[in-house]
Protein backbone atom coordinates (compact mmCIF):
# COMPACT_ATOMS: atom_id res chain seq x y z
CA UNK A 1 0.00 0.00 0.00
CA UNK A 2 1.35 3.42 -0.63
CA UNK A 3 2.09 6.16 1.45
CA UNK A 4 1.23 9.43 1.00
CA UNK A 5 2.55 12.64 2.18
CA UNK A 6 -0.53 15.60 2.38
CA UNK A 7 -0.38 19.26 1.95
CA UNK A 8 2.02 21.84 0.47
CA UNK A 9 5.02 22.41 3.42
CA UNK A 10 4.74 18.76 4.75
CA UNK A 11 6.10 18.13 1.48
CA UNK A 12 8.17 20.53 1.36
CA UNK A 13 9.72 19.30 4.50
CA UNK A 14 9.87 15.36 3.16
CA UNK A 15 11.73 16.61 0.16
CA UNK A 16 14.30 18.64 2.28
CA UNK A 17 15.03 16.25 4.56
CA UNK A 18 15.96 13.47 1.68
CA UNK A 19 12.16 11.02 2.38
CA UNK A 20 12.25 8.86 -1.10
CA UNK A 21 9.57 10.62 -3.28
CA UNK A 22 7.95 8.36 -6.17
CA UNK A 23 5.95 11.25 -7.46
CA UNK A 24 4.53 14.22 -6.23
CA UNK A 25 0.73 14.62 -7.29
CA UNK A 26 -0.46 18.26 -8.35
CA UNK A 27 -3.88 19.28 -8.96
CA UNK A 28 -4.98 20.49 -12.19
CA UNK A 29 -6.55 23.55 -10.99
CA UNK A 30 -4.45 24.34 -8.28
CA UNK A 31 -2.86 27.95 -7.92
CA UNK A 32 0.74 28.05 -8.47
CA UNK A 33 1.96 29.89 -5.47
CA UNK A 34 5.51 30.31 -3.69
CA UNK A 35 4.81 27.00 -1.80
CA UNK A 36 3.96 25.53 -5.16
CA UNK A 37 6.95 26.80 -7.16
CA UNK A 38 9.44 25.53 -4.19
CA UNK A 39 8.16 22.22 -4.13
CA UNK A 40 8.53 21.84 -8.13
CA UNK A 41 12.28 22.82 -7.72
CA UNK A 42 12.26 20.46 -4.75
CA UNK A 43 11.14 17.79 -6.94
CA UNK A 44 13.16 17.95 -9.64
CA UNK A 45 16.17 18.20 -7.82
CA UNK A 46 15.57 14.92 -6.11
CA UNK A 47 14.67 13.25 -9.17
CA UNK A 48 11.05 12.89 -8.35
CA UNK A 49 7.99 12.27 -10.88
CA UNK A 50 5.15 15.64 -11.02
CA UNK A 51 2.08 14.31 -12.56
CA UNK A 52 -0.99 16.65 -12.75
CA UNK A 53 -4.11 14.78 -11.76
CA UNK A 54 -7.99 15.65 -11.48
CA UNK A 55 -8.50 17.28 -7.44
CA UNK A 56 -11.14 14.64 -6.87
CA UNK A 57 -8.20 11.98 -7.41
CA UNK A 58 -6.10 13.59 -4.45
CA UNK A 59 -9.83 13.62 -2.60
CA UNK A 60 -9.85 9.80 -2.76
CA UNK A 61 -6.52 8.72 -1.56
CA UNK A 62 -6.44 11.97 0.83
CA UNK A 63 -6.77 10.20 4.58
CA UNK A 64 -6.94 13.61 6.45
CA UNK A 65 -8.36 15.77 3.43
CA UNK A 66 -5.58 18.08 3.98
CA UNK A 67 -3.88 17.75 0.91
CA UNK A 68 -3.98 21.43 -0.19
CA UNK A 69 -4.10 20.08 -4.29
CA UNK A 70 -0.76 18.67 -3.54
CA UNK A 71 0.65 14.92 -2.46
CA UNK A 72 3.85 13.29 -2.23
CA UNK A 73 3.78 9.19 -2.89
CA UNK A 74 6.54 7.76 -0.99
CA UNK A 75 9.06 5.33 -2.28
CA UNK A 76 9.23 1.60 -0.25
CA UNK A 77 11.99 1.62 2.14
CA UNK A 78 14.64 -0.93 1.20
CA UNK A 79 14.86 -3.34 4.57
CA UNK A 80 18.22 -5.08 4.58
CA UNK A 81 19.24 -8.72 5.95
CA UNK A 82 20.41 -9.23 9.70
CA UNK A 83 23.58 -10.64 7.98
CA UNK A 84 24.49 -6.72 6.67
CA UNK A 85 23.98 -5.40 9.83
CA UNK A 86 26.23 -8.29 11.78
CA UNK A 87 28.86 -7.41 8.74
CA UNK A 88 28.87 -3.66 9.13
CA UNK A 89 28.88 -4.39 13.23
CA UNK A 90 32.06 -6.81 12.63
CA UNK A 91 33.72 -3.87 10.69
CA UNK A 92 33.17 -1.09 13.42
CA UNK A 93 33.98 -3.25 15.78
CA UNK A 94 37.31 -3.91 13.68
CA UNK A 95 37.99 -0.37 13.44
CA UNK A 96 36.98 0.66 17.04
CA UNK A 97 38.82 -2.11 19.57
CA UNK A 98 36.02 -4.75 19.34
CA UNK A 99 33.29 -2.34 19.78
CA UNK A 100 29.96 -2.81 18.03
CA UNK A 101 26.37 -1.74 18.56
CA UNK A 102 23.35 -3.08 17.50
CA UNK A 103 19.93 -1.90 18.48
CA UNK A 104 16.68 -4.32 19.01
CA UNK A 105 13.17 -2.72 19.33
CA UNK A 106 10.53 -5.13 20.68
CA UNK A 107 7.50 -3.86 18.93
CA UNK A 108 8.07 -0.25 19.12
CA UNK A 109 4.67 1.05 17.24
CA UNK A 110 5.27 4.84 16.65
CA UNK A 111 6.83 5.77 13.72
CA UNK A 112 8.12 8.81 15.39
CA UNK A 113 9.86 7.12 18.16
CA UNK A 114 11.20 4.50 15.79
CA UNK A 115 12.67 7.81 13.63
CA UNK A 116 14.17 9.33 17.08
CA UNK A 117 15.82 6.26 18.23
CA UNK A 118 17.45 6.17 14.50
CA UNK A 119 18.90 9.72 14.86
CA UNK A 120 20.39 8.65 18.19
CA UNK A 121 21.91 5.50 16.62
CA UNK A 122 23.65 6.73 13.90
CA UNK A 123 25.02 9.35 15.56
CA UNK A 124 26.51 7.26 18.30
CA UNK A 125 27.44 4.94 15.73
CA UNK A 126 25.59 1.66 15.77
CA UNK A 127 25.62 -0.62 13.14
CA UNK A 128 21.75 -1.19 12.41
CA UNK A 129 18.27 -1.62 14.00
CA UNK A 130 16.36 -4.89 14.01
CA UNK A 131 12.51 -4.55 13.72
CA UNK A 132 9.68 -7.20 13.79
CA UNK A 133 7.95 -7.40 10.58
CA UNK A 134 4.75 -7.42 12.25
CA UNK A 135 2.82 -5.39 15.01
CA UNK A 136 5.50 -2.82 14.96
CA UNK A 137 6.23 0.60 13.54
CA UNK A 138 7.91 0.62 10.34
CA UNK A 139 9.73 3.08 8.11
CA UNK A 140 7.27 5.73 6.70
CA UNK A 141 7.74 9.56 5.89
CA UNK A 142 7.28 10.33 9.63
CA UNK A 143 10.65 8.01 10.41
CA UNK A 144 12.14 9.98 7.93
CA UNK A 145 11.53 13.74 9.56
CA UNK A 146 11.96 12.53 13.37
CA UNK A 147 15.21 11.08 12.49
CA UNK A 148 16.29 14.08 10.90
CA UNK A 149 17.30 12.43 7.78
CA UNK A 150 19.27 10.01 9.66
CA UNK A 151 17.52 6.80 8.94
CA UNK A 152 18.91 7.40 5.39
CA UNK A 153 22.31 6.74 6.77
CA UNK A 154 21.34 3.44 8.89
CA UNK A 155 20.52 -0.02 7.88
CA UNK A 156 16.94 -1.25 9.51
CA UNK A 157 16.53 -5.00 9.32
CA UNK A 158 12.72 -6.36 9.98
CA UNK A 159 12.52 -10.13 11.21
CA UNK A 160 10.01 -12.42 12.18
CA UNK A 161 11.23 -13.45 15.41
CA UNK A 162 13.38 -10.84 18.22
CA UNK A 163 13.90 -13.61 20.34
CA UNK A 164 15.80 -15.88 17.46
CA UNK A 165 17.73 -13.29 16.35
CA UNK A 166 18.68 -11.98 20.09
CA UNK A 167 19.94 -16.02 20.44
CA UNK A 168 21.92 -15.20 16.63
CA UNK A 169 23.58 -12.37 18.20
CA UNK A 170 24.63 -14.17 20.86
CA UNK A 171 26.34 -16.75 19.02
CA UNK A 172 28.06 -13.98 16.68
CA UNK A 173 29.46 -12.82 20.73
CA UNK A 174 27.02 -10.05 21.31
CA UNK A 175 26.33 -9.49 25.18
CA UNK A 176 22.21 -8.71 24.62
CA UNK A 177 21.47 -5.46 27.21
CA UNK A 178 17.60 -5.33 28.02
CA UNK A 179 16.39 -1.95 28.88
CA UNK A 180 13.84 -2.47 32.01
CA UNK A 181 12.43 -0.56 34.84
CA UNK A 182 12.65 -3.87 36.80
CA UNK A 183 16.28 -4.12 36.31
CA UNK A 184 18.14 -4.31 39.73
CA UNK A 185 20.82 -2.74 38.02
CA UNK A 186 21.47 1.03 36.47
CA UNK A 187 22.93 1.56 33.03
CA UNK A 188 26.26 3.24 34.96
CA UNK A 189 26.86 -0.05 36.39
CA UNK A 190 26.34 -2.44 34.06
CA UNK A 191 29.20 -3.20 31.38
CA UNK A 192 28.50 -2.46 27.90
CA UNK A 193 32.63 -2.89 26.38
CA UNK A 194 32.27 -4.22 23.22
CA UNK A 195 29.99 -6.37 21.11
CA UNK A 196 26.42 -4.65 22.89
CA UNK A 197 22.59 -5.38 21.50
CA UNK A 198 20.54 -3.03 23.58
CA UNK A 199 16.94 -4.35 23.18
CA UNK A 200 13.98 -1.50 23.94
CA UNK A 201 10.68 -2.47 24.65
CA UNK A 202 7.21 -1.34 23.43
CA UNK A 203 5.87 1.95 24.40
CA UNK A 204 3.59 0.65 27.02
CA UNK A 205 4.26 -2.70 28.09
CA UNK A 206 8.02 -2.84 27.89
CA UNK A 207 10.06 -5.82 27.26
CA UNK A 208 7.57 -9.16 25.98
CA UNK A 209 8.62 -12.00 28.96
CA UNK A 210 10.36 -13.83 26.27
CA UNK A 211 12.38 -11.02 25.32
CA UNK A 212 13.16 -10.69 28.75
CA UNK A 213 14.33 -14.10 29.88
CA UNK A 214 16.53 -13.74 26.15
CA UNK A 215 18.35 -10.99 27.24
CA UNK A 216 21.70 -11.54 28.78
CA UNK A 217 21.18 -9.31 31.80
CA UNK A 218 18.51 -6.23 32.08
CA UNK A 219 19.52 -2.71 32.58
CA UNK A 220 17.96 0.28 33.94
CA UNK A 221 18.70 4.29 34.09
CA UNK A 222 18.92 5.62 37.14
CA UNK A 223 16.12 8.11 38.58
CA UNK A 224 15.89 11.12 41.00
CA UNK A 225 12.77 12.61 40.07
CA UNK A 226 8.91 11.37 40.69
CA UNK A 227 8.07 10.70 36.73
CA UNK A 228 7.90 6.60 36.35
CA UNK A 229 10.20 6.17 33.01
CA UNK A 230 11.29 8.70 29.50
CA UNK A 231 10.03 7.97 26.33
CA UNK A 232 11.15 4.81 24.57
CA UNK A 233 13.43 7.38 22.27
CA UNK A 234 14.81 9.49 25.15
CA UNK A 235 15.79 5.82 27.07
CA UNK A 236 17.48 4.40 24.04
CA UNK A 237 19.36 7.24 23.56
CA UNK A 238 20.73 7.53 27.16
CA UNK A 239 21.32 3.69 27.12
CA UNK A 240 23.33 4.27 23.52
CA UNK A 241 25.45 7.22 24.82
CA UNK A 242 26.38 5.18 28.06
CA UNK A 243 27.57 1.97 25.64
CA UNK A 244 29.69 5.00 23.79
CA UNK A 245 31.32 6.39 26.56
CA UNK A 246 32.55 2.91 28.36
CA UNK A 247 33.87 2.35 24.90
CA UNK A 248 35.19 5.85 23.92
Amino acid sequence: MADYIEGKRPVIEALRTHVPIKQVLIADNLNRDGLVEDILRKAKKAGAQVKTVRRRDLDEKSERGSHQGVMAETKPYEYCNVQAILDAAAAHAEEHGGAALVILLDHITDAGNLGAIARSAEVVGASGIVIPNKRSAHVTAATYKSSAGAISHLSVSQVANIAQTIERLKAEGYWVAGASEHAKEVVWDSNLKGKIALVMGNEGEGLARLTQQSCDFLTKLPQAGNVGSLNVAQAATACMYEWMRQNR
